[in-house]
């Protein structure tokens, strides 16, 4: 087998490969794509990371595609890889943050959207953006996907007291949030 000479070639190889040998998984994510980089989205700051995490978590849902037995289960096993990489990543971090006398200065706040709708999104956003990242995951779990205490516990690894307590602080935090002040 030879190597290919870049990085392109070889990603081009891999993915004809991959599309001959799997043609349900390159239809499963033409579908359902939209949908999880949402729920990525979700799960991290930064729309690059949320693209890096669901390419990661979709290829460990391909190396395991023979294995999975029920693909009508296919969000449910996508979304615990996106969370456990996730969580991967939490543990892995590095620290960059350094106490000091004075506060640095709040960026500006872009100017508001016309549509009143898209302006309470983005602040809502905003504000669950703020939250410790396993608060933020259990929000996202519980309010934006739409999962039980029980199946954000399971998915998470955690007990389902964690979960209420955690999500409690949660809302007490966005409901403390300065610019959720209009939707209270």
């Amino acid at each position: 087998m030879t190597t290919p000479v870049c990085a392109d070639a070889s990603r081009a190889a891999a993915a004809s490969t991959g599309h001959r040998r799997y043609p349900s998984f390159s239809s499963y994510v033409r579908a359902r794509g939209p949908v999880l980089l949402r729920t990525a989205r979700s799960l991290t700051a930064n729309p690059s990371d949320a693209e890096d995490l669901l390419q990661t978590a979709l290829t460990k849902t391909y190396v395991a595609w023979e294995r999975i037995e029920d693909h009508r289960a296919l969000d449910g096993y996508v979304r615990r890889a996106l969370v456990n990489t996730r969580t991967s990543q939490w543990r892995k971090r590095k620290v960059d943050e350094f106490a000091c006398e004075e506060l640095p200065e709040r960026e500006a706040a872009p100017a508001p959207d016309p549509a009143e709708q898209q302006s309470l999104h983005d602040a809502m956003w905003r504000a669950v953006l703020k939250l410790p990242d396993r608060q933020r995951a259990m929000v996202v779990l519980r309010y934006y996907e739409d999962l039980s205490e029980v199946q954000t516990a399971d998915l998470l690894g955690v007990s389902v007291g964690t979960v209420k307590s955690a999500v409690s602080r949660a809302l007490g935090k966005l409901r403390e949030d300065p610019e959720l002040g209009p939707v209270r």
